[in-house]
């Protein structure tokens, strides 16, 4: 233990020297946009707490929806508006492109390959584009609609089975099983997680571990002077978790290989076919590390909004009253809900965007970089500057939204607003060219779960979870969002 402070203590004395030497080695750039007076070493870490999205939506009604912060050493502009988040996502773009890449994900170098924090430009175009051939494309949506169809049915299979015992289901994790064996079975043609069962130790846990470690609080991120210390261990523990993965990966690929054919036409054989073709631009570690960001980008964020989805849902009963009404006349009870569906459903579609307004999956967006000094609304924001565009306060924005903190889907019903980042009141995905590439099959997921679970059960509080009949809404903060406290219900045949 003794060792351990002392350890510690050398540290932050090491820390305290470099940050100190860094002040008197640069000059404060002047007109910076307004902000909190950060404190000597720490800055304005101590205003963080465990909910910074929400401290920082408090922060932006004193200080305004530009503002700037010390966050330890690392200077970060936070956007609470949606005019502010235009002129960054849209009008200046280009200047705003970049990534600020957590230490975690720099384990196994994996930052480098990845679409997700590759600088804009060739690789990143073509990495983008790969994605879009292969899984994001309107013909490949298409073509894997029965895939999505089969896990889901699996997924209202495994609810009944729960509803014949009388047994809850954690939706959270249901649904984080169901969205891992879509994407799994849309890249390899397998599931990689059981549908019943929780080992404990199988591939679904891996990627959990890694969404915790990347949500978690990381001292590197702050002082970058402690990088070769790693002080908490989490690049040591996030390297170990992706060199399982990749090791999976590499046995995945290797057996498609050695088939010497691809007549699967998944993912990885359309993927090992363009690495034949390109080595040079897109070889087999190109290719795990894309499948890597697509199950942790793809898995917890919908997962995390069906939960929510599903929660706002059941303590409104006027809500779920109504939803299940357009089930029932446009499919049919106990039908499980098609892509087809949809624009037929414009209430449920009503139910996911007001969801994801008021819960976004992601409440910072993945964090943004500027590599040279901008001009932004007459400020001045410095070089190397992290950008957090708050979505979280942009979608409870009072000025923006009557009664912002109440579940209303009927506010959809005669608007033109939608996901596409076309809107800026209304970004849970992103906008401009770091717009999730994702979006258009986890918004049809999240729709098609969504709507099959509620059009073929009654649901019902578990009174072992929530003994006095209330659901706990409070979050927890991390990469994703998360309910602090897993939604369990228990499914009841329908009448």
């Amino acid at each position: 233990m003794e060792f351990v402070i002392i350890f510690l203590a050398l540290i932050l004395c090491y820390a305290f020297l470099r940050t100190i030497f860094s002040i008197f080695r640069h000059t404060k750039p002047n007109n910076l946009p307004p902000g909190p007076t950060p404190l000597p070493i720490i800055g304005n870490l101590h205003l963080l707490g465990d909910q910074p999205h929400q401290s920082l939506a408090k922060l932006a009604k004193i200080h305004g929806p530009v503002m700037i912060l010390k966050l330890g050493q690392i200077t970060t502009l936070v956007i609470s508006s949606a005019t502010a988040a235009k002129e960054v996502l849209k009008n200046q773009d280009v200047n705003f492109a970049s990534r600020h890449v957590p230490d975690a994900l720099t384990a196994h170098n994996h930052s480098q390959n990845s679409v997700v924090f590759l600088p804009v430009g060739n690789r990143w175009r073509t990495h983008r584009k790969i994605l879009n051939l292969t899984i994001f494309s309107v013909n490949s949506l298409d073509a894997n609609q029965h895939i999505i169809s089969q896990k889901v049915k699996a997924l209202v299979a495994y609810c009944q089975k729960a509803s014949q015992s009388g047994d809850s289901v954690d939706i959270g994790r249901a649904a984080f099983r169901t969205s891992m064996n879509i994407l799994s079975n849309t890249m390899f043609s397998k599931d990689l997680a059981d549908p019943y069962e929780d080992s404990g130790k199988d591939f679904k846990e891996v990627v959990r571990n890694i969404m915790v470690e990347s949500g978690k609080p990381n001292l590197v991120d702050f002082f970058p002077v402690l990088r070769k210390f790693d002080p908490q261990g989490i690049r040591k523990r996030m390297t170990q978790y992706f060199g399982m993965i990749y090791d999976i990966f590499e046995v995945l690929i290797k057996e498609r290989v050695k088939m010497g054919t691809f007549e699967r036409d998944d993912m990885l054989d359309k993927c090992l076919k363009i690495s034949q073709e390109k080595p040079d631009e897109f070889d087999h570690l190109a290719i795990k590390d894309m499948f890597l960001d697509l199950f942790v980008a793809g898995t917890d964020s919908t997962s995390n909004s069906l939960e929510w989805a599903m929660t706002e849902v059941l303590r409104n009963p006027h809500t779920l009253a109504k939803v299940k009404e357009e089930l029932e006349e446009v499919i049919g009870k106990e039908n499980i809900v098609q892509e087809s569906d949809l624009s037929k459903l414009p209430y449920l579609c009503c139910v996911v965007k007001e969801t994801l307004r008021i819960h976004p999956p992601f409440p910072f967006l993945i964090p943004r970089k500027i590599e040279t000094a901008v001009n932004l609304n007459g400020y001045t924001v410095p070089k190397d500057t992290q950008v957090l565009v708050n979505v979280w306060a942009i979608g409870r924005d009072p000025n923006m939204w009557e009664d912002s903190l109440e579940f209303k889907p009927e506010r959809f019903l005669a608007s033109t607003l939608d996901l596409r980042g076309k809107d800026f009141e209304l970004i849970p995905f992103g906008a401009g060219r770091r717009l999730c590439p994702g979006l258009p099959l986890a918004n049809h997921v999240l729709h098609v779960m969504l709507g099959s679970l509620l059009n073929n059960f009654d649901w019902n509080l578990d009174y072992e979870t929530q003994p006095d009949q209330t659901i706990d809404m409070k979050e927890k903060f991390g990469i994703a969002l998360q309910k602090a406290e897993p939604l369990c219900v228990i499914p009841v045949p329908l009448k």
